[in-house]
């Protein structure tokens, strides 16, 4: 069955919620917060209101099994290119290792080539190694080491 993008709605931050938070998918993270929480409802508003963001959530025959947000950057280095940054790549627990996420990556790439940019990069916790792999067969990179500080 082929697997179908748009852009999140209202109506997919519950879905879109359990897929980042299935499993404690990634360290650090708090207990998920509730769809309609205050905070939550901005956050989406805002993502939908910036042209330069897009969170799409990924269907097969209309039932969501996946979720990535893609964002369109740009910037001062290479002649002023743009970048694509892939961010909070999920996948429905029971649908892994059918392919999806390779799927919804090159989805995510084709449309930073749309727009444009000069590349893609993304972020993966250090501690996930079979993720590393995974972007690694899709080819990227490991070609900086990132650094975050908790405010």
């Amino acid at each position: 069955m082929p697997l179908s993008f748009r852009n999140a709605t209202r109506d997919d931050i519950a879905i879109i919620l359990t897929l980042i938070y299935q499993g404690a998918a990634a360290p650090g993270l708090v207990a998920a917060p509730e769809p309609d929480a205050p905070a939550t409802l901005a956050a989406f508003d805002a993502i939908c209101r910036d042209p330069n963001q897009r969170l799409v959530v990924a269907e097969i025959d209309g039932a969501v099994v996946g979720t990535l947000q893609l964002a369109f950057l740009p910037g001062m280095a290479n002649n002023g290119a743009w970048r694509g940054q892939i961010e909070s790549v999920h996948i429905r627990s029971d649908r892994r290792g059918e392919g999806l996420g390779s799927e919804m990556v090159r989805w995510a790439v084709e449309r930073c080539r749309e727009r444009g940019c000069a590349m893609v990069q993304l972020t993966s916790s250090a501690l996930r190694t079979d993720a590393h792999r995974f972007y690694e067969r899709l080819g990227f990179s490991r070609s900086h080491v990132g650094f975050k500080m908790k405010l």
